[in-house]
This record gives structure tokens, C-alpha cells and sequence, in this order.
């Protein structure tokens, strides 16, 4: 008998078979109550048990009486499940609130038991995740990733009757890879093409999936409340744009336009060729020019809104950020004071629980994406289902997700330019001075101040999502964008007797835009990427960092972002509770040129009695190490300084060049680097 952790594992692995069908190579086998098999299966309960029960290892599931899921069945198990739809994430709140409130980890696995070949099962997935990361006695169970237990929303479906096949003919040791191409939804004569290697990066989209899994929009209060979510809303999905944006200009391409006229046809179309996974359908395409009008589901009342509607509450919003203050549901006023006003800003955008006046502000975001998901078929007239657009797992893959989100953060940077600018007090650090700052890859082929990117080949296993497929490992090769790592080297002085504490904080910006023009410090700072952010101790006099581009605030290897979590690998497992939250640290810095690219390398040193909060904690330790974009687990954002500090604010006119800010403090320290794209191909070691 094995024990209720891998019970959970079983749950998530090959979500479409029934769960009574062994998994892990017919070894494990879950014993159900009889009631609890369905309705199907229920009259065959003694016959599966005897077929299936000599597997060797058993998880026996506790009978309890059938939870009431009736509310989640709303909708259907072969249905579309919709996460920016009110009601789909009301309905997904519910049942996170019903897996909390087990007593135990054994009835929640009773529980899920019960339900998983029952409910519809990205809405059973999405809401067990979610329950698994946030319950404290179940920190050590090892969670799936979307790409483990749904390869077909990220991997083109053409693949997998090659990967059955390789799997069920040729046996476990002598299996080879099949490669998934880089270019399948589109022909290279499309413009926006030269930028499918970003938005269809599984990485990107894993990262921005796992975002949304740890920051639910509903839900229980406590697991929705978390300091700052509001701000990390905004700047997550920021720091994800002006990294598109970056690409865009390695490719002599413009920054895209905002979606500031919600009338205007859509001139991007997008045909992702991906299945969704509960419907076995493709994701519905949209054609060039398409014009949103409204969206009317029969089948969740909540997604109803026409373009008028979604108007009204950007008007609310930009009067909120004019006027200084949000309208509470009581008609309290409440200020968009300097040090949180983002953060509620950021909560009424996104229409989380958080939202303090939802029938006066509604659902811009959430609506937004729905609109465009359904453009192609408001009504429902056809039948069709979601965009990628429509679904938080695939959305970063459409070139649209960008216009949208150059139009959210647009009205964010409407509230920062409210801002005063930040003074000499709250940038300098008197008596610290950065000397010199250089980096260079670590294996030294490249000369200082040069980074070197290429393609490189890696695999990742798909056979856990395989349902009624092959047994054991199954492998898919893909190709996608790396760089070499590389360290940083900062010089810094400091000038006072004693021992001080400093945040060293690295940005990248570009100096040019897509036509080769050199960008103003505004654009600059708009597009600053946030590349690390770590405290150091300063002993008098000089002080020689040396800090290694892996072990960035910001980003999670590539070991987490493609493991396979299964029953072989837990023993001794970390917790990943958080820990594959984080951007794919393969993605970090842009492609760059063939002919090298410059960018302005920023580095600061802050004064740490400024920056610190009431939290002590050790980035080594736990799933600490990307902080900058996912926070930490039960404690304060560490880092009381605001998100982007020291580009969110504007400057002063005069302030026209990255070269004329720093100069002005000596904390601070800008340098030219160049990035060269080699176009070569390597395979991942």
C-alpha cells in the first residue's frame, strides 16, 4: 500500500482516463469505494477491481459520503472551462474553498477522488493545484505542470500520433525523441512570425499559467489576499511586455500599438493549431480585421458585456486616477495614496475579490480577454470555443495579448506620471559609490561586456499527459532561444567606517528602438527589464561583487520550469509550492543581432534601511530565488521600495539620457553592453 501523496499524483496524471485505470506503467493502482466510480463504470466496479487490483502498488482511497459538486458540474465535463469568465472562476473558487476545508490531506484526496472523473478536468486540475499549493500539510506533495498533465495546449497535435506510436512500438530504452517544429502556426512570410520563438515559448506560457495558479483571482480570502498582488499584477505583466517589446526591436520592429479603440478592426489575426484539452477541439482562430462588438454565451450568463459596457468602466478607471481616489461599494473615497495606490489599482483592473467596487468599476481585464477570445463567435452561433487569447494558459501566445496589455499598462502609467519624481534622498546612498560594472560570460569566450545568445535543442517529457497512450517516458524535442551564462561584476566603494547593507538592483534597456533610432530616457525607462535584485553587505572600502546571471531575483532554471514530477522522483523532493513560479531563466536577456545589439546596463545600489521590510529571508533556500515576480510564501513582498524602483517614476525634464541620471548619483552606474545573436544550434547537455 502506498501512501496518500501518491494518491494526488495519480489524480493529476493523465487527467482524461478514468481514475481507477493504473497509472506509472500499470504499478499503482487507486482502490475507490464502489460509489464512488461513475455511473459508467459503477455496475463493473468488482470486474475493474480484479483486472486492475494485482498492480503492486495500491492507494486506497477512504469512503466517505459523495461531496456535493453539483455547482461545479455547471459545467459540463466536455465543456469549455474559461478562467477569465466570472462565473467559470466563481465556480473554481468554490470548489479551492470546499478542497481547503478538508480536514485533512486523506479526506481532500477522498474527496478529489470522488469528483475527478466527474468534473470537467482543467476546471478539477486548476482548483486541486491551486488547494495543493496553498494547504499547509500538503507542502510536499510534488504538483504537475500544465505541460505534464495537458501537452496538447502547448505542443503542436500533428506530434502525438508520432509520440503513441514511438511509445507503444519501440520499447522504453531505445525510444528517440520527436521534434516539435518552430514554426507551425504561421508561414515565415508573416511579419509577426519573426516572434513566434517568444509568445509560443512553453517556458513563457508555463510561467504566466503558474503566475495566475498562485495569485487566483477567487477563492478563499486568505489565499486571494496576498501583500501587494494588486502591484505584482502590474508588474509582471509589465516586465512580460517590455521583454516582447525588446524582441520586437532585435527584429527592426516596432513597440505594438495599444488597444486604446475597442472599435477599430483588428488587423493581427492568429491560428494556433493547439487542442484544448477537455474539448479535444482546436482553439478557434481569429481572421485578419476582426471587430469586437460584444460577447453573449448562453451558456455562462456571467460572460455578457458589449463594447459600451467595457467603455464605462475605462472611463471609471481613468476618473479614479484623475481624481485621486476609488469609490468603495459604500461610496467611500478611498486615496490612491504614492505607496498603494498601484497595488488597488492593480486589483480593480484585474477584478480580483480584492476589487473594491466591482458593479462600479467590472471586469476590464478579465472582459477584455473574453471579448477578443470570442470575437469570432460572440453568440455562439457556431458553437465554437475559446481563442488562446481566452485562456490564461495559451493567451501570451497571440500577438494581440500585447496591444492589450500596452493599453492596461498605459493606464497604470497614467497613475505613476501622478507621481511626484523621486528625490535625491530616496535614490542616492551617500558614501557608496559604484566604480565600475562589467559582465562576461562565464567560460570567457566572449569579450567583456559582450553576451552571446543562440538556439538551443532540449527535450521534455510528455508521457504523463499521454491519456490511454504509452507507459513510461515519452520525448519530444523543441527548439528555443538561450543564452550563455554569464556573471556580473560590480566595483563599489564604501566610503564610511562602518559595515553597511545595500540592494543591488541590474536592469537592461534598450538604446535603440525597431527603426534604429536612439529612445529618450522616458521611452527608456518604460522599457527597462528587471534582470536581478539582491542585498549585499559592504565592508569599508572596496567591495568586489561578483553575482552569477542563474541566480537571478527573477527567473527559475530550466530544470524547473520542464521537470517531470512524478512518484520516481519523490523521494526527497523539495516543495514546489512556489517554486515553479518564475520566469523561464532561459529567456532572460533579449535575442540581440548577429552584428551585436547594445543595450544600457543600469546597476544601483539602494540603501537597504529604506528597502527593507519585516521579513528576513534567504534566497538560497526554498523557492525564495524569484521573488522579484512572484513574491514569497506567507510573508511580505521583500522590498518596501516600489515595484521597478527607480524607473516608475518620471524624471525631471532635463533628465533626457540613461548616461545623465546615473551621473548624478554615485550609487549608481550605467555601461554599455552588447548582445550577439550567433544563430547557431546547440543541444542542452
Amino acid at each position: 500500500m502506498t501512501d496518500w501523496k501518491t494518491g494526488f499524483m495519480c489524480l493529476m496524471t493523465r487527467p482524461r482516463e478514468p481514475l481507477f485505470y493504473p497509472k506509472y506503467g500499470g504499478q499503482t493502482f487507486m482502490v475507490l469505494p464502489e460509489h464512488f466510480f461513475t455511473d459508467r463504470y459503477r455496475p463493473l466496479a468488482p470486474i475493474i477491481n480484479d483486472r486492475f487490483g494485482s498492480a503492486p502498488n495500491h492507494v486506497v482511497v477512504r469512503s466517505i459520503d459523495p461531496p456535493d459538486f453539483t455547482y461545479a458540474m455547471e459545467i459540463p465535463r466536455n465543456g469549455n472551462y474559461n478562467q477569465f469568465s466570472p462565473k467559470h472562476r466563481n465556480i473554481a473558487g468554490k470548489l479551492v474553498q470546499d478542497f481547503m476545508n478538508a480536514p485533512d490531506p486523506e479526506i481532500l484526496l477522498s474527496m478529489a477522488s470522488y469528483g475527478r472523473d466527474r468534473l470537467n478536468p482543467l476546471l478539477f486540475q486548476y482548483a486541486l493545484t491551486v488547494a495543493l499549493l496553498h494547504r499547509k500539510d500538503t507542502q510536499d506533495v510534488p504538483v504537475l505542470s500544465l505541460l505534464e498533465t495537458f501537452p496538447k495546449r502547448f505542443v503542436d497535435p500533428l506530434l502525438f500520433p508520432q509520440l503513441e506510436e514511438e511509445g507503444f512500438v519501440v520499447d522504453q530504452p531505445q525510444r528517440v525523441a520527436i521534434e516539435i517544429p518552430m514554426v507551425y502556426t504561421a508561414s515565415e512570410e508573416l511579419l509577426e512570425q519573426r516572434l513566434a520563438y517568444f509568445r509560443e515559448d512553453i517556458g513563457i506560457n508555463l510561467h504566466h499559467w503558474h503566475w495566475h495558479i498562485i495569485y487566483p483571482m477567487e477563492g478563499p480570502i486568505e489565499i486571494v489576499r496576498k501583500d501587494r498582488r494588486g502591484e505584482l499584477f502590474y508588474y509582471m505583466h509589465r516586465q512580460i511586455l517590455v521583454r516582447y517589446i525588446a524582441e520586437r526591436f532585435c527584429h527592426l520592429m516596432p513597440a505594438p500599438t495599444s488597444l486604446d479603440n475597442l472599435r477599430e478592426p483588428i488587423p493581427e489575426a492568429y491560428f494556433p493549431k493547439l487542442l484544448n484539452s477537455a474539448l479535444n477541439r482546436t482553439y478557434s482562430g481569429r481572421h485578419e480585421n476582426a471587430v469586437m462588438t460584444h460577447v453573449n454565451r448562453p451558456e455562462d450568463e456571467d460572460s455578457v458585456a458589449t463594447v459600451l459596457e467595457i467603455e464605462n468602466w475605462i472611463t471609471r478607471f481613468k476618473e479614479a486616477i484623475t481624481h485621486g481616489y476609488v469609490v468603495g461599494e459604500d461610496g467611500q473615497r478611498i486615496p490612491l495614496e504614492d505607496s498603494t495606490g498601484i497595488d488597488l489599482l492593480g486589483n480593480v483592473m484585474e477584478n480580483s475579490l480584492l476589487s473594491p467596487n466591482i458593479p462600479h468599476y467590472g471586469n476590464i481585464h478579465s472582459m477584455l480577454h473574453s471579448l477578443i477570445g470570442f470575437v469570432h463567435d460572440p453568440d455562439n452561433k457556431y458553437l465554437e470555443g475559446v481563442g488562446v487569447i481566452g485562456d490564461i494558459a495559451t493567451s501570451i501566445r497571440d500577438p494581440i495579448f500585447y496591444r492589450l496589455h500596452t493599453f492596461v499598462d498605459d493606464l497604470f502609467e497614467d497613475y505613476k506620471k501622478k507621481l511626484a519624481p523621486y528625490t535625491t534622498k530616496e535614490l542616492g546612498y551617500p558614501g557608496v559609490t559604484i566604480e565600475d560594472v562589467s559582465v562576461q560570460d562565464v567560460n570567457g569566450k566572449a569579450a567583456v561586456n559582450r553576451l552571446l545568445t543562440f538556439w538551443q535543442r532540449s527535450q521534455v517529457d510528455l508521457g504523463v499527459g499521454l491519456d490511454f497512450g504509452p507507459t513510461g517516458h515519452v520525448l519530444a524535442t523543441f527548439t528555443h532561444l538561450q543564452h550563455a551564462p554569464f556573471v556580473y561584476r560590480i566595483n563599489v566603494m564604501n566610503d564610511a567606517q562602518r559595515v553597511r547593507r545595500g540592494t543591488v538592483r541590474i536592469f537592461l534597456a534598450p538604446i535603440y528602438n525597431g527603426s534604429g533610432e536612439p529612445l529618450s530616457f522616458n521611452q527608456q525607462r518604460r522599457y527597462v527589464i528587471e534582470l536581478d535584485k539582491f542585498t549585499v553587505t559592504l565592508t569599508p572600502g572596496m567591495n568586489n561583487i561578483v553575482r552569477r546571471s542563474e541566480d537571478s531575483s527573477v527567473t527559475i532554471p530550466f530544470e524547473r520550469t520542464f521537470r517531470r514530477q512524478d512518484i520516481s522522483t519523490m523521494p526527497g523532493t523539495k516543495s514546489y509550492r512556489f517554486c515553479n513560479c518564475g520566469w523561464p531563466d532561459h529567456m532572460l536577456i533579449p535575442q540581440g543581432s548577429p552584428h551585436g545589439l547594445p543595450y544600457d546596463l543600469f546597476v544601483m545600489v539602494s540603501d537597504f534601511k529604506q528597502d527593507a521590510v519585516n521579513v528576513d529571508f534567504d534566497e538560497n533556500l526554498d523557492c525564495n530565488d524569484s521573488h522579484s515576480y512572484c513574491g514569497l510564501r506567507d510573508k511580505f513582498y521583500p522590498d518596501r521600495r516600489a515595484m521597478g524602483f527607480p524607473f516608475d517614476r518620471t524624471v525631471p525634464k532635463e533628465i533626457t539620457h540613461m548616461e545623465a541620471f546615473t551621473g548624478s548619483f554615485s550609487n549608481m552606474k550605467r555601461t554599455v553592453v552588447e548582445i550577439r545573436f550567433t544563430n547557431t544550434t546547440i543541444s542542452k547537455v
